[in-house]
């Protein structure tokens, strides 16, 4: 049967914009050897490196490179990684009951576990660090809630992790209240009111941090979705997830922008940049029809729009920052509509049953 690769839906996007030729992958239904390739792809430690395509089929040469690679220690939680490895491995022993994937992802899970930083329970961006942002307390691309995700599915055995044995459960169990505890200390508060997240914490005092020189310390209204969906996930939440979960969807109706559309449009030549290529621009259009906008990022102490160019100054206008980073990276969006509009009414309900 299909595991869905959904999880993978953010590596497997990178390396296709890396790596722009068409090239060869396994079917849905094929299990077995995408679940070889993450085998493969595991490192001795336990660990993955992110913004790989799991049903990309490799060659002889590139299954070689890849197993002289075995005793790299660099790993990565970045853009949904570990966890996704994780569950899938664990999906495919459930079907074929071959030893090598559950020994695989039990090494990842403990790995996962391992890296838990000891003063709160959060996880970094990058091990080891080679940019200053790899050392931080990550939430963002779901680093912080994602693992959470794959732990409380692992402590209240939900497949197709019933086969983690009681030891190991246990240990899940104990990272997964320190993570709970430390996400709720991490949400801002501005004059005592609840508000968001940021993307990035120092490890030490937790306070919002940079992550890349574009991305300054800020609340991040896609993280804070994000962070939402998994607290609303919680069968029975505590009073306390449910303050932090009223105090996050407050915030973000507080923080739409009306009367703005986020326009993307073509400028009839394509500019090929460092990391991308593109024929298009994006702008902000005055709508009074346009249906509610949000900014990525917004200020720590009064809520406005945090823009900046890629070295980091910070800018008034989107207009202002250059096309390269207009075209590159979504400084607006629709993240919190679904779940303002359709996910926060439906766990409003079933709170009250």
């Amino acid at each position: 049967m299909p595991i869905p690769l959904d999880n993978f839906e953010d590596a497997i996007n990178h390396w296709q914009m890396e790596h722009r030729e068409p090239y060869p992958r396994y079917s849905p239904n094929q299990i077995r050897e995408i679940g070889d390739n993450l085998v493969l792809l595991q490192h001795n430690n336990g660990g993955w490196v992110q913004n790989l395509d799991p049903a990309r089929i490799l060659s002889p040469t590139e299954v070689q490179q890849y197993q002289a690679q075995k005793s790299d220690v660099t790993a990565s939680f970045d853009n949904r990684n570990m966890f996704a490895q994780i569950e899938y491995l664990l999906g495919v022993y459930s079907q074929t009951n071959d030893e090598k994937y559950r020994t695989s992802a039990l090494a990842g899970l403990n790995y996962t576990i391992s890296q838990q930083m000891p003063n709160c329970g959060g996880w970094p961006h990058t091990v080891p660090a080679t940019q200053s942002y790899h050392s931080k307390l990550t939430v963002a691309d779901e680093v912080f809630s994602g693992n959470l995700r794959l732990l409380r599915k692992i402590s209240t055995r939900q497949a197709p992790f019933q086969s983690i044995d009681a030891q190991t459960r246990q240990r899940v169990t104990e990272a997964l209240n320190r993570g709970d505890e430390c996400l709720l200390r991490l949400q801002i508060r501005q004059n005592g009111v609840l508000t968001g997240w940021a993307g990035q914490y120092d490890p030490v005092t937790l306070s919002p941090s940079q992550g890349r020189k574009f991305e300054l310390p800020s609340i991040v209204s896609q993280e804070t979705v994000e962070v939402l969906r998994y607290l609303m996930s919680i069968e029975t939440p505590s009073s306390a997830q449910i303050a932090a979960i009223e105090g996050g969807i407050a915030w973000l109706q507080r923080n739409r922008i009306m009367g703005v559309r986020y326009e993307t449009f073509e400028t009839g030549e394509t500019t090929q940049f460092q990391y991308h290529a593109t024929s298009q621009d994006r702008r902000l259009i005055s709508d009074a029809n346009a249906r509610p906008l949000w900014a990525r990022f917004y200020d720590l102490g009064d809520n406005s729009v945090v823009l900046a160019t890629r070295d980091g100054e910070r800018v008034a206008q989107y207009s202002d920052i250059p096309r390269e980073r207009r075209t590159g990276y979504s400084w607006y969006g629709y993240w919190p509509q679904r779940l303002i509009e359709t996910e926060y009414p439906r766990w409003q309900r079933r709170l009250r049953r």
